[in-house]
């Protein structure tokens, strides 16, 4: 418990006061909510609101030039294979979809009155919509090996603060999911990387010329070592298609450790100026093997931060 919730519970004279409204039922605590809201907002006037406006860091315009991410979103999806369906989101989604489907910690979120949280990552919700779609073709075949490709282009909000002035609570980014079956041997997820990289590798060659030099960093969290295996089917494939493109082995990352299952790769970008930066970053994970209580279920997931890239465009470094 907060010192806040702490320093809240003795002024109200009412121990435990988190826990008794934890242990509401949604719907009540969404009914005390709205009624807490509305009498907050009717405390308000006009000029409170311009404050609010000018102070919240949450609700300003971004800074980006909507014509050139206008054009990065149409460039990127012009590329996008036909084997992806793309979905307009909605701004929410349950609540836990940030605590429980990617297990981080709820405060990655924006929670909102009506059981419901901002969306901070669209792969999180992608990966509930894969789910619903494996969950209707397991119905009809219990062993199905379709697969599902889903993208979304979106605008996530997240609390967190960021030390550099240009990147806001809220940012566009492109998120690709692909869920299926395991068929043994890591095909499925290698053939899911390859989609995802390939894809991200040439768009961002069709929308940055030749004048950005772009790395991709494979790492692969498995007990055992396989690197060579995955080189030869991984890496090399890249590279062939790819010769412009750096392609390694980065063993000794532990971001994501205990996130991504196996395997995931950052993407870097190095601008004109040799200011070197991550892009895009993906990886398998367990999230439809545990909504669908299967764990043959396999998800490949990845984004890519458009508006970032659109800045560094033009404000390199």
């Amino acid at each position: 418990m907060s010192n806040v919730t702490e320093r809240i519970e003795r002024d109200l004279g009412i121990d435990g006061l988190v826990s008794r409204l934890v242990s509401l039922s949604p719907t009540d605590l969404q009914s005390l909510l709205l009624e807490v809201y509305q009498g907050q907002s009717q405390k308000k006037s006009a000029p409170d609101v311009l404050t609010d406006y000018l102070q919240n860091r949450f609700v300003r315009p971004a800074a980006i030039q909507s014509k050139i991410l206008l054009e990065l979103n149409t460039l990127f999806l012009e590329q996008l294979p036909q084997s992806f369906e793309v979905l307009e989101l909605s701004p929410v989604c349950p609540l836990g979809t940030t605590s429980v489907v990617a297990e981080l910690d709820q405060d990655w979120s924006v929670s909102t009155s009506r059981n419901t949280e901002v969306v901070s990552d669209a792969t999180n919700v992608l990966a509930l919509e894969a789910a619903v779609r494996r969950k209707t073709q397991l119905k009809a075949n219990a062993k199905s090996l379709e697969l599902i490709h889903l993208a979304a282009n979106h605008r996530f909000l997240r609390p967190q603060f960021y030390n550099n002035p240009k990147f806001l609570p809220h940012f566009q980014m492109i998120s690709l999911v692909s869920a299926g079956r395991d068929r043994g041997n890591l095909s499925f997820e290698i053939e899911a990387l390859l989609e995802h990289l390939r894809f991200y590798l040439a768009a961002l060659r069709a929308f940055l010329g030749e004048a950005y030099r772009l790395e991709v960093q494979l790492t692969d969290f498995h007990a055992y070592d396989r690197s060579q295996w995955l080189e030869a089917q991984l890496l090399q494939v890249l590279a062939d298609e790819f010769p412009e493109v750096s392609c390694r082995f980065k063993p000794e990352r532990e971001s994501g450790r205990n996130y991504y299952r196996d395997l995931c790769f950052h993407l870097y970008l190095t601008d004109t100026l040799g200011n070197a930066y991550q892009i895009a970053d993906g990886g398998s994970v367990d999230w439809t093997a545990n909504l669908l209580s299967n764990a043959k279920e396999r998800l490949l997931i990845s984004g890519l931060s458009s508006e970032r890239l659109c800045l560094e465009k033009v404000f390199p470094g």
